[in-house]
């Protein structure tokens, strides 16, 4: 068994109120829960975040299926490329939409923590596993909880 990533081992730290670190590691998350290898997850990112500036839900939203496709490819995570390039894209899409460009936004509509995490298994690709490794992480930043 490998031990769990954190952020601190791809050069950040969740903050409370900071939405850039929040929303790179529900990146991260989204990206570590699906059935891939962790080197090749974090791979990904890297290549996402560091290597495109692609650090944000409009930066992300910006880039042609063609480039997210490509950048996860660049990464090593060619297994599930096209879905989860239209599934990032529509993750991106939704925060823009309907969250006001973030996981702030998620956190300001959402009640409580149970009504948070409710809304974050709404978006597509986000399943137990994604929310599990998000809110490892985020929940104490987000809910004062540790």
């Amino acid at each position: 068994m490998h031990r769990e990533l954190l952020p601190r081992d791809l050069g950040f730290e969740v903050r409370p109120g900071d939405e850039a670190s929040l929303f790179a590691w529900f990146l991260a998350a989204f990206l570590f829960g699906n059935r891939i290898s962790h080197a090749a997850a974090a791979r990904t990112w890297q290549v996402i975040v560091r290597e495109h500036g692609c650090d944000t839900p409009a930066r992300l939203c910006a880039c042609s299926h063609a480039q997210l496709v490509r950048m996860l490819g660049e990464g090593g995570y060619r297994r599930y490329d096209e879905s989860t390039a239209s599934r990032l894209a529509q993750l991106c899409r939704t925060l823009l939409d309907d969250y006001g460009g973030g996981i702030l936004g998620v956190h300001a509509a959402a009640g409580d923590r149970a009504e948070f995490e409710r809304r974050l298994l709404e978006f597509r690709g986000v399943g137990p596993v994604t929310l599990r490794i998000f809110m490892r992480e985020a929940g104490p930043a987000l809910f004062g909880e540790g």
